[in-house]
């Protein structure tokens, strides 16, 4: 399964230059954590999240002031999205396995990932998005798969799906190896699905 397969696309991206205000209504109103930030031609050059927009607008000690042994001095706040964004985001390409985006969100503490084509922004990848994909029963999983292998067959039951934990076991007769490395393909691509075994039956001359 790649990154393209479940990004949400199109992507609502926001201007560097544009005010923190304007970036925090739009996460409001699409009911979203994080946003892509482009220049001025539509390029990404980093990433906004609720926390960067709140870090210089909530006091770390809201009673600093009151008391007499902290020196508090004004501070002017970020007023525009380039001044609190992250850049150098970590990004996926629309191929990239959803195994990989999902390594590098854990491994780097990542919330969201742009998935981009050279520089322009064409979807985001949530952790969310990984979780209600990736966490499907293995019932649900073999139908899935079930599913389009049948399609693929134009409607033949010509292999028999069952998963177990996440791998998906297809028995059946295959033509030739071109045909048994399509069908472990399109098993692979079905969202949670860890690996793929093939069984060849009996009848299909004893190769194994």
């Amino acid at each position: 399964m790649r990154a393209k397969d479940i990004m949400t696309s199109p992507v609502h991206v926001v201007w560097q230059n544009a005010p923190i205000e304007s970036a925090a209504e739009l996460m409001t109103a699409k009911a979203v954590t994080a946003l892509p930030v482009v220049d001025a031609q539509g390029f990404l050059v980093g990433m906004v999240s609720e926390g960067d927009l709140l870090w210089h607008r909530v006091p770390v000690d809201p009673t600093a002031h009151l008391r007499r042994d902290v020196d508090v001095a004004p501070q002017r706040r970020p007023g525009t999205v380039v001044e609190v964004m992250a850049r150098n985001p970590f990004t996926a390409t629309p191929d990239l396995d959803v195994a990989e985006v999902a390594d590098v969100m854990l491994r780097r503490d990542v919330r969201s990932m742009a998935v981009v084509k050279g520089r322009e922004v064409v979807g985001i990848i949530s952790r969310r998005d990984i979780l209600r994909t990736m966490v499907r029963s293995d019932d649900v999983i073999a139908a899935d798969v079930q599913h389009r292998l049948d399609e693929y067959a134009d409607g033949a039951r010509l292999w028999t799906v069952t998963v177990g934990g996440g791998i998906a076991t297809v028995a059946g007769e295959f033509a030739n190896d071109t045909q048994r490395a399509v069908v472990t393909v399109l098993a692979r691509t079905v969202p949670g699905v860890s690996a793929v075994t093939v069984e060849e039956t009996e009848s299909s001359g004893g190769r194994r």
